[in-house]
């Protein structure tokens, strides 16, 4: 399984470095998101699959797999590019917020409670960690309660 991802984002890189190589550089951001979200939610589909097989149903293993290792991910990449001074504008929006955006939104999240905690506003940086998971679950609620008025 791992050769086959592996395959298959190197096509897509691959395509993408000839496709920016080409394009307009007012739509070069939206085609790097695009080109990554692809892989990024192929991924995703699969390593659920493959956990809820391997492991079961009873627990999201694959959500949570995907999670943790999306935010390491996201880590990692954010890190590397500035210190080396590496990636271009264009990989950094097909990784981070093409591939890992629809791998894992996570990530996003996790990056964003480090980043207000650096800022150094406490009280915000809580509200966003701790209503971010609140909120999102009362917003299913929601969602769900006023779904099922509207059917019934």
């Amino acid at each position: 399984m791992l050769i086959q991802i592996h395959n298959f984002l190197s096509a897509f890189i691959h395509k993408f470095i000839v496709i920016l190589a080409t394009a307009d550089p007012i739509v070069r951001s939206p085609i790097a998101v695009m080109l990554g979200a692809i892989p990024g939610a192929l991924c995703r589909y699969y390593i659920s699959q493959y956990f809820g097989q391997w492991f079961g149903t009873y627990f999201p293993f694959g959500t949570f797999f995907i999670n943790l290792s999306g935010a390491f991910l996201m880590g990692a990449f954010v890190t590397y590019p500035l210190e080396r001074s590496l990636a271009s504008p264009d990989l950094r929006l097909l990784i981070a917020v093409g591939f890992l955006g629809s791998y894992t939104t996570f990530s996003t999240y996790a990056l964003d409670t480090i980043l207000l905690f650096q800022g150094g506003n406490l009280g915000l940086t809580l509200f966003y960690w701790l209503g971010s998971a609140l909120l999102g679950i009362f917003g299913i609620i929601l969602g769900r309660f006023a779904t099922q008025k509207l059917l019934h």
